[in-house]
């Protein structure tokens, strides 16, 4: 025979029973928000020591570089270390803004390139880095002392072409630069359209109010008058391709170079790196 009650079904759990779970569900996700408050907080209070990598110099290490003269510029609270090549009878300057590593020492093993190219060069030390002294503390001191450097060596070029390099961190204090100053010309490799992006790309999981360094190279690109350049490699694992193609979408009078071989830190040993550079300070010479 066939009961006629409803399919038997289990009793439900007890409120008794719920409650140790609840109480560990609880326990786990205040963990977890505890856990995300403090890698914040890390990321609010330690940003420098995530951000650049200096590599210090002996007070008294000596470049030892043909033509090559180290020049300190001193501003508030620190001493600038910078390397000056100076050649007789120099079609230009190129004032050179560095990544987020090393030193001066590091960044030019060689002078070979600019000596082909004809032009002097000025390349200054942040904050910490090399025999620079003092320590990074914020986005507009880095800016301070770049536009300080800037105002120190551009005089010394009057009437002859300047241009305004920067490269993986460079790039966006170039571009701010440029944005403030007068040049014949604004050359980014490896450029990033903001930190805040780049964050975005490595670690979504952090908020854009935990970036105390923005550096907003798109918005600044915007304000830049000069012919722009863009130089990115396509296998860039730091820097995606992608953000020299945004900044190129919004400053579309940019020249955009992609190297499909070359990464961040080698796109510099590409002949059509080489090559598009020097063509382009011939270029600049001649209309000077």
């Amino acid at each position: 025979m066939f009961s006629d009650r409803p399919f038997a079904m289990s009793p439900p759990p007890s409120a008794t029973n719920l409650r140790p779970w609840l109480r560990k569900a609880a326990l786990l996700l205040l963990a977890i928000g505890l856990l995300y408050v403090a890698l914040i907080a890390v990321m609010l209070t330690r940003q420098e020591s995530l951000l650049f990598y200096p590599v210090k110099l002996p007070a008294d290490f000596r470049f030892d570089k043909p033509d090559v003269f180290e020049r300190k510029l001193e501003v508030p609270g620190a001493t600038l270390s910078a390397l000056h090549l100076r050649q007789a009878n120099a079609k230009g300057l190129i004032f050179f803004l560095h990544g987020n590593a090393g030193n001066l020492d590091i960044w030019l093993p060689s002078t070979e390139f600019y000596r082909r190219a004809g032009y002097d060069l000025f390349m200054m030390d942040y904050r910490g880095f090399g025999k620079s002294t003092g320590h990074i503390e914020s986005e507009a001191q880095l800016h301070a002392d770049v536009r300080a450097a800037w105002d120190t060596v551009a005089p010394e070029y009057a009437g002859r072409p300047i241009v305004i390099y920067g490269r993986s961190l460079g790039s966006g204090l170039a571009t701010k630069l440029a944005s403030e100053v007068e040049a014949a010309q604004l050359i980014l490799v490896s450029p990033y359209s903001s930190f805040v992006q780049l964050g975005k790309d490595h670690f979504p999981w952090v908020p854009s109010f935990a970036t105390r360094y923005p550096m907003r190279t798109d918005e600044w690109l915007t304000r830049v008058s000069e012919p722009v350049l863009l130089i990115h490699g396509a296998q860039d694992t730091l820097v995606s391709v992608k953000h020299a193609e945004a900044l190129k979408a919004g400053h579309p009078a940019a020249d955009l170079i992609v190297l499909p071989q070359a990464g961040h830190e080698d796109v510099h040993t590409f002949p059509a790196y080489t090559y598009s550079l020097l063509l382009k300070l011939a270029d600049l010479a001649a209309a000077h």
